[in-house]
């Protein structure tokens, strides 16, 4: 846990590492305090737990503080992937039943990929686990890969996204 100030005054708490999108905004990691006493432990001194949150953007020249709307991103399970101003993640849907390959880019509200890639089990495990996505630089593309060795792999255009058919381009390849 970090202490993120601006203007000499703490503004929020972060974790984790920071992603520089331009040379004047950077992305950060919130995390925050939770009351974590329960009802008939009043009187003791207080217990307080962090937890992570979701990301912010922070401008380093006006020092605006704001909120990035991420779509099913869920703070204890998806595991981010930054490439310039798009982040990669795992998603789960609001019920907590579906898990969705997600891309979106910083200022879009909608994501530029949502592909639903499995279901939660009765366990409480996603059939879909998968790790943190990978990038590559020319063409851009985005990988998504599960536990079991299942591979995901879009191109990003812009504001579009295409599936990549990895068998096909192996096989060109040969």
């Amino acid at each position: 846990m970090r202490a993120l100030y601006l203007d000499g005054r703490l503004k929020a708490f972060t974790v984790g590492s920071s992603h520089d999108i331009t040379d004047r905004q950077f992305a950060v990691r919130s995390a925050f305090r939770l009351h974590d006493d329960l009802p008939q432990e009043r009187g003791s001194a207080i217990r307080w737990y962090w937890e992570s949150g979701g990301w912010m953007l922070v401008d380093r020249a006006t020092g605006h503080l704001s909120q990035i709307s991420l779509p099913n991103f869920d703070p204890t399970y998806s595991a981010t992937s930054w490439y310039r101003d798009y982040i990669s993640y795992c998603g789960l849907s609001e019920d907590g039943k579906t898990v969705y390959a997600i891309v979106a880019q910083v200022g879009r509200r909608k994501p530029i990929l949502k592909k639903s890639v499995g279901e939660v089990k009765d366990d409480g495990k996603a059939a879909y686990e998968c790790s943190t996505p990978t990038w590559q630089r020319q063409p851009v593309r985005v990988s998504f890969q599960s536990q079991e060795g299942q591979k995901l792999t879009f191109t990003v255009r812009g504001h579009a996204v295409d599936v990549v058919d990895d068998t096909a381009e192996e096989e060109g390849t040969e």
